[in-house]
């Protein structure tokens, strides 16, 4: 899964895939310009993603709690 979107961001030109030719083999990626264009946004969605954590838990639980009650 990891390997496919890798592949997915390098087709859409979000990093670039470098192979070094070595036993075993050595790939390394690293961030594009257009890449590095989305890391304030990245880093946006994680802030939020960090201060609504418990209220994101809550409604999961409070959801699967009704289903349960209702199945």
């Amino acid at each position: 899964m990891l390997t496919q979107t890798l592949r997915a961001l390098e087709r859409d030109g979000l990093v670039q895939r470098k192979v070094f030719a070595a036993v075993p083999p050595k790939v390394e990626y690293t961030l594009t310009p257009l890449g590095h264009s989305l890391a304030h946004l990245v880093d946006a969605l994680r802030i939020w993603a960090e201060a609504n954590v418990d209220q994101v838990l809550q409604s999961r639980d409070l959801y699967d709690r009704e289903g349960a009650e209702a199945g």
